[in-house]
């Protein structure tokens, strides 16, 4: 966490420049009434602003807090004490949603009526070329930490919003993987399932009709060969792989090459089985395209 020293050190402040600042305390708390009072005028003439004041704070009393503000200017202490209360003033502006431009519209017009001050007192053109470059310093100071707090509100949001985002997306990751593992182990009963219904096939070549169980033997291979493409898959995107469309495009021609040669067994009418051949075809077509596709894409 920064401290005061730090500020210091980067704006340039000295203790010649508090020294310069203490100085000029009697003559801030000359003017202070006429500049309270014309600063609370500037604030009232800005129409968001006066809404916020109305909303959050009655005019007397902020009237003393920007006095007491103005005062602190000049007090010629400026320790971490000070930086915590400028700190917790920015949290307020934060807080009642005061626009950070509105900060530093107000900081300016403060600034230039503190420099009319000076030029109203001082001849000696050094002095106040010294008064100036102090003051200067202590309200550059100032609006750093100020408008520091809008900075912490927003990087406190940003963190919120991406924990939140970044937890949901490892939660949605995870619940993935497990369907993905879910869909492997299915994947691998089913075709210990069709592998069952295979060898049961094979023994009714030699015990049945030959002509019903080689078919139905070649179905169930075609079928196993889908579950081990599926499963690759999966495998692969369990692993971190890409998505591959070739592979069910491909397991959609499978299925109807074993619905062409199941309706070859059962002896449908010519219609259907012209239906079933053309269907394959556009199948085919489709399964041709997107493998140029890919091709193509894995060469650029």
């Amino acid at each position: 966490m920064d401290n005061m020293d730090k500020y210091k050190e980067e704006y340039g402040f000295t203790d010649a420049d508090a020294r310069n600042l203490q100085d000029i305390l009697p003559l801030a708390e000359e003017y202070l009434g006429g500049l309270t009072g014309h600063f609370m005028d500037y604030l009232t003439d800005i129409p968001e602003a006066r809404d916020i004041i109305a909303r959050h704070s009655a005019p007397n009393r902020l009237e003393a807090f920007h006095r007491q503000w103005f005062i602190t200017l000049f007090q010629g202490k400026y320790d971490d004490k000070y930086l915590i209360d400028l700190r917790r003033i920015g949290q307020a502006h934060v807080r009642v949603g005061l626009p950070v431009h509105y900060v530093n519209a107000a900081m300016s017009h403060v600034r230039r009526a503190i420099q009319q001050m000076i030029h109203d007192t001082f001849n000696d053109r050094e002095q106040r070329r010294m008064y100036r470059e102090s003051t200067d310093k202590i309200l550059d100071i100032n609006l750093a930490v100020i408008t520091s707090s809008y900075l912490d509100a927003e990087i406190s949001k940003v963190f919120v919003s991406r924990t939140i985002e970044s937890g949901l997306i490892n939660i949605a990751e995870r619940f993935t993987y497990g369907l993905n593992l879910v869909l492997v182990l299915s994947l691998a009963g089913v075709s210990i399932g069709v592998m069952g219904l295979f060898i049961k096939d094979l023994t009714h070549i030699f015990t049945g009709n030959p002509e019903r169980a080689i078919f139905s033997a070649l179905g169930e291979m075609l079928i196993l060969w889908m579950m081990i493409e599926l499963m690759e898959n999966e495998i692969k995107n369990l692993k971190g792989g890409s998505f591959n469309i070739l592979v069910f495009v491909g397991v959609v021609v499978v299925a109807m090459v074993r619905e062409i040669l199941i309706s070859t067994l059962r002896h449908d009418d010519l219609k259907t089985q012209a239906f079933l051949t053309v269907t394959l075809l556009v199948l085919g077509i489709v399964y041709f395209l997107v493998s140029k596709a890919q091709k193509c894409s894995f060469k650029e």
